[in-house]
């Protein structure tokens, strides 16, 4: 009988570590795009197992969550039921500008050379996420909308921001770098603080 309850326990063990892993993943918004080439998806791959083996769970629309209202409502229900946020702004669309709305004096210079625009989304999510208050972490490719909104210099804090040089960086490299692994363990204890202020009760019995 102990014998065979100790083989019992050993074909448990893989099955019962998997549910201790699962119970502590702590949910947040992972704020990223679908259109990806190559190398960016093998960068959102390794990114979304950087955050899995920090025993957090990575939550994104439409792949995992998706709600039957419009999109808006759905990142302002995924922001408000996450612990933290992780945006990444990956290159999606190469523009020029070729017109301005108005004329200036002196006429201001166009750019002469195209710039890198990600997702409208990567403007949105990480703006709510912060007017609600999660933690935040900003991961973009070089050159994507570094002059546009929350990604534009000066408008983030320099600690949340961090910057993949997608041309001469691989992605191994990326994620070995000091900048990147204390940015995102600064931000994981952020996230699992928000976790315990948020689940922890109002009320607690002490005795004096």
């Amino acid at each position: 009988m102990y014998n065979s309850s100790r083989r019992d326990e050993t074909k448990l063990g893989p099955a019962h570590q998997e549910c201790i892993d699962r119970a502590y993943r702590v949910p947040i918004f992972l704020s990223t795009t679908t259109h990806l080439n190559d190398k960016q998806r093998r960068f959102l791959n390794r990114l979304i197992l950087e955050i899995e083996n920090a025993l957090l769970f990575p939550r994104t629309l439409p792949l995992s969550e998706s709600y039957p209202e419009a999109i808006l409502t759905d990142i302002r229900r995924l922001v408000s039921s996450s612990y933290g946020m992780l945006a990444v702004n990956l290159r999606r669309f190469k523009v020029q500008t070729v017109e301005l709305n108005e004329q200036t004096t002196p006429p201001t210079p166009l750019p002469t050379t195209p710039v890198w625009q990600g997702s409208v989304y990567s403007q949105v999510e990480p703006s709510m996420a912060y007017q609600f208050g999660l933690p935040l972490l900003l991961v973009r490719e070089e050159d994507t909308d570094a002059n546009n909104g929350i990604w534009a210099g000066g408008i983030a804090p320099l600690n949340l921001f961090i910057v993949w040089h997608s041309d001469t960086q691989t992605v191994d490299q990326f994620f070995k770098t000091p900048e990147w692994r204390s940015a995102f363990a600064n931000w994981c204890a952020q996230v699992r603080n928000a976790f315990y202020i948020q689940t922890e009760p109002t009320f607690k019995y002490r005795c004096d």
